[in-house]
C-alpha cells in the first residue's frame, strides 16, 4: 500500500507540474493550473500526500516562471500543502460545498496575506486580483472533472481513499 501510495503522489506530482506549464495570463509569471491535479487528487490520496503533491507542483511550476517572488515561493509551497491538505481533509469529511469556498478564499485571499506584511501593501493589492482569479479557474476545472473522476476511481479502485 505504501508503494501505491508514493506512486499515486508522483504521478499528481507531475501531473501538477504538467498543469504548471498552462500558464494563466497575469502580471505574476507562475500562475497556472498547477493545483487542479492537487485538487483532483483528493480522490486517490490521504490528505497529507495531497499536500506534498500540491507543495511539490507548485515549486516546479514557480521554477518554470523563474521564480519571480524569489525565495517567498518556499512560503508559498508550505502554504499550498496545508491549503490542500485541509481541502482533502473538508473533501473525505463530505463537506463539499465548504471544501470549495475554503479552497477559494484560502489559496484566493489568505495565502497572499503574507505578502502585505512581508514585503508591502501594493504587492498584496497587486497579487490578489491575479491570484484570485487563477484559484478560481483551477477550482473551476477541477469542480467540473471532479465528479466523472469521482466515479472511474470507486469503478476501479472501489471506495475512494
Amino acid at each position: 500500500m505504501k508503494l501505491k501510495r508514493m506512486t499515486l503522489t508522483a504521478l499528481f506530482a507531475a501531473l501538477c507540474v504538467i498543469g504548471g506549464l498552462i500558464k494563466i495570463p497575469s502580471g505574476v509569471g507562475s500562475l497556472a493550473l498547477d493545483t487542479v491535479p492537487a485538487l483532483l487528487a483528493v480522490s486517490f490520496l490521504p490528505p497529507v500526500f495531497v499536500g506534498i503533491a500540491s507543495l511539490m507542483g507548485h515549486l516546479a511550476s514557480t521554477m518554470y516562471a523563474g521564480f519571480p517572488l524569489g525565495p517567498f515561493h518556499l512560503l508559498v509551497a508550505a502554504e499550498m500543502f496545508v491549503i490542500l491538505y485541509l481541502f482533502a481533509r473538508l473533501h473525505r469529511a463530505d463537506r463539499h460545498v465548504l471544501k470549495w469556498a475554503f479552497f477559494i478564499i484560502a489559496n484566493g485571499v489568505l495565502a497572499s496575506l503574507p505578502f502585505f506584511f512581508l514585503l508591502s501593501p501594493a504587492v498584496f493589492v497587486g497579487l490578489l486580483p491575479s491570484v484570485l482569479m487563477a484559484t478560481v479557474l483551477n477550482a473551476a476545472v477541477a469542480a467540473v472533472v471532479m465528479p466523472a473522476l469521482r466515479k472511474v476511481a470507486v469503478k476501479r479502485f472501489g471506495a475512494s481513499n
